[in-house]
């Protein structure tokens, strides 16, 4: 499963149904080195070099429930269609 948000095609998609917490990854998702917080209180995480290897999105399904685009910026703002990530939530 691949969830494209904004320019970045994720192909790593895990949900920790617990937590409510949606863990989006390019490639292998130890490549993180850097993290930092969006406005949303989503988390960005970065290789070694600064490219945007994964996101973690927080609250995922609560946010989905409410059926209005989830907004995150990365660095620039992006709005997401709950029925994008709908798909990773329901597969855990």
């Amino acid at each position: 499963m691949t969830v494209t948000i904004g320019k970045t095609t994720f192909d790593h998609v895990e949900y920790d149904e617990d937590a409510d917490v949606l863990y989006l990854h390019v490639g292998d998702p130890k490549t993180a080195t850097h993290f930092e917080e969006s406005p949303e209180g989503h988390a960005w995480r970065f290789d070694s070099v600064g490219r945007l290897v994964g996101l973690t999105i927080v609250n995922a399904r609560l946010l989905l429930e409410h059926g209005r685009p989830i907004a995150i910026t990365m660095p620039e703002r992006v709005e997401v269609d709950p029925q994008q990530l709908a798909p990773a939530i329901h597969a855990a």
